[in-house]
């Protein structure tokens, strides 16, 4: 009897079945409400008629349990705006570091080659570099200004090629620079994901897409053509420029290799890596130079140049370690396709400054070899080329077809002199004109 009652109850508020009671003091388990008990037929009736969704929202607590109601579409909960602020400020992170890499990196390359105008001398020029990074993160580790990391003898050990690729490629690069300008040395760099692509496809059995195999064209021949046109052409600097490319791809790839799982940051994973190349470079510093030879060009460029002659020495050695640092520090914070776009854009800030500080003449075939290949790397990291590539075969099979005089190599020479503006009258596509 009392159930039927219940059951007429709950009928009249409008709920097909009863609510069961929860005890307060029990864990609260939910009952669903399509229990029901056999009872004889009620008629249908609806008191509560709702036009927009209801949503139930429950408080546990050690009181008994309240519940509450919203309309969906009026009083729903404000979103959080913490995510916004944590991913400006992290943007605006990245770009402080960014502009901190990019200015570290002029200076050095301006101080390194006037270091080495006036002292030809870039095995121990590499060697003072390393050297004063090293003793700048000795010092911070000392005083707690940055945590010393934790390494074993497994660490090292998986260190040690990535080192002595990077003590080649430093010194290469440094060598090219003492033989040729700055912003030549920087153009045939811009060339690096070339020697990545050919070594991990024929050395490590990798595989590409055909985008990234087409970007090596804009890359190499702007390399070349920048090569053939430059004035100052020595072939001991193109070839530490070469030397340093590769280098410095077999850094990368024994780093890949080597040093995942290893929780190191950035900033102390370089510092240990300029440590190990200083005692790797140290010897064959002395061997290849040594001292004799170091003592008479110190003197002479003191007495050419003056006291700023050992400022000039001391900026080059210790912005070079601050801006490989700061290049870590970034990468750790970005993705490695944002960290080559960055890369690309150092190199040009790099090549615009040192011409107009040092005046070093450019012709425009060369001026256009540097644009090629710089192009070139940065399609190669945002894998454009393919679409850019389908488009210039467009327009250059739409001319061969109205002009079937003109051959494919005439095309090219027509192309190096004249631009693409107007219209063909015969097929109203692109034309050359001068």
């Amino acid at each position: 009897m009392v159930l039927a009652a219940k059951q007429t109850l709950s009928a009249k508020i409008g709920f097909s079945a009863p609510l069961p009671r929860r005890n307060p003091s029990s864990s609260l388990q939910r009952l669903p409400l399509s229990l029901s008990f056999p009872s004889p037929a009620l008629p249908k009736r609806t008191v509560l008629t709702l036009s927009k969704p209801l949503h139930l929202s429950s408080l546990r607590a050690k009181s008994p349990v309240r519940r509450s109601a919203y309309e969906a579409d009026k009083s729903e909960p404000p979103q959080p705006i913490d995510d916004t602020k944590s991913e400006a400020a992290k943007k605006l992170k990245i770009g402080v570091y960014f502009a901190t890499w990019w200015a570290l990196n002029v200076v050095f390359n301006i101080y390194n080659k006037k270091v080495l105008n006036a002292y030809p001398y870039p095995w121990l020029t590499s060697t003072l570099s390393l050297a004063a990074g090293s003793l700048m993160m000795l010092i911070s580790w000392a005083v707690g200004i940055v945590e010393t990391p934790k390494t074993d003898f497994d660490f090292w050990k998986t260190l040690f090629p990535v080192a002595v690729a990077h003590t080649i490629g430093h010194v290469a690069a440094t060598v090219s620079m003492s033989k040729v300008a700055v912003s030549f040395t920087h153009i045939i760099k811009s060339g690096e994901p070339a020697f990545s692509v050919l070594v991990s496809r024929f050395l490590l059995g990798e595989t590409f897409p055909t985008s990234v195999y087409l970007s090596l064209i804009p890359i190499i021949g702007g390399c070349a053509l920048s090569a053939l046109t430059e004035l100052n052409f020595n072939m001991i600097g193109f070839m530490g420029a070469m030397i340093s490319n590769l280098a410095f791809v077999f850094r990368n790839i024994f780093s890949k290799k080597g040093m995942k799982g290893k929780s190191v940051s950035g900033m102390n994973y370089y510092a240990c890596l300029s440590m190990l190349s200083l005692l790797i470079l140290t010897p064959f510093a002395f061997a290849v130079e040594g001292p004799q030879m170091w003592i008479d060009g110190w003197q002479k460029a003191l007495s050419d140049i003056g006291p700023q002659f050992v400022w000039w020495v001391a900026a080059q050695s210790v912005f070079y370690h601050l801006y490989n640092q700061v290049s870590y520090m970034s990468l750790d914070q970005i993705s490695p396709l944002t960290f080559s776009v960055g890369n690309t854009m150092k190199r040009i800030s790099v090549i615009v400054s040192s011409i107009i500080i040092f005046r070093t003449p450019v012709q425009p075939v060369n001026a256009l070899g540097a644009a090629i290949a710089i192009l070139g790397t940065f399609l190669y990291s945002q894998r454009l080329l393919a679409s850019l590539l389908g488009l210039f075969i467009i327009i250059m099979n739409q001319y061969l077809k109205c002009h079937p005089h003109v051959t494919l190599s005439r095309f090219f020479a027509r192309l190096a002199g004249k631009t693409l503006i107007g219209q063909c009258m015969e097929c109203s596509g692109p034309m050359l004109n001068s």
